[in-house]
C-alpha cells in the first residue's frame, strides 16, 4: 500500500477486466443499481435487496487527488440511516464480496456494476 493511502475512505482499484472502480477503506468494491434514479436522491434497493447490497455509508470522505470530494454526497434512506452516493449514485457493498479486490457483484442481473469514476454521472 502506498504511503498515507490508508488515510482514504474511498480510493480507487483497476482491474484489466472492469477498469478503474471505487472501493472502500477495506479495499472493498463499491457498485451502483441501474434502478436508482439518479439524481433524485434516494434509493430503491430495501427489504431483501439489502440482505445482499448492503447500502455503503461513512460519515468521513477522505479520496486521493483522483478522486473529488465534492462528487459524494450523504442521503437518507426511508428506514432513516445513511447510505452515500457518487455523482447522485447510491453507493453498495455486495455480501459475495470477502476481500479486497474482489468484483463478484458485477454485473448481477444486468443491473448492479461496479462504480467506474471515469463514467459513473455520464450515464444519462
Amino acid at each position: 500500500m502506498a504511503e498515507g493511502q490508508d488515510r482514504y475512505t474511498i480510493n480507487v482499484s483497476e482491474s484489466k477486466f472492469l477498469g478503474q472502480y471505487l472501493v472502500n477503506q477495506d479495499g472493498l468494491t463499491l457498485y451502483y443499481f441501474d434502478d436508482d434514479a439518479k439524481g433524485n436522491g434516494g434509493s430503491t434497493c430495501y427489504e431483501d435487496c439489502v440482505k445482499t447490497w448492503i447500502p455503503f455509508y461513512t460519515e468521513t470522505v477522505s479520496v486521493p487527488d483522483s478522486l473529488r470530494s465534492v462528487d459524494f454526497a450523504t442521503i437518507t434512506r426511508t428506514d432513516g440511516s445513511k447510505q452515500l452516493t457518487f455523482r447522485g449514485w447510491p453507493l453498495y457493498l455486495y455480501s459475495g464480496d470477502t476481500g479486497a479486490g474482489d468484483t463478484y457483484g458485477s454485473q448481477k442481473k444486468g443491473l448492479w456494476h461496479v462504480a467506474d469514476p471515469s463514467s459513473i454521472g455520464q450515464l444519462f
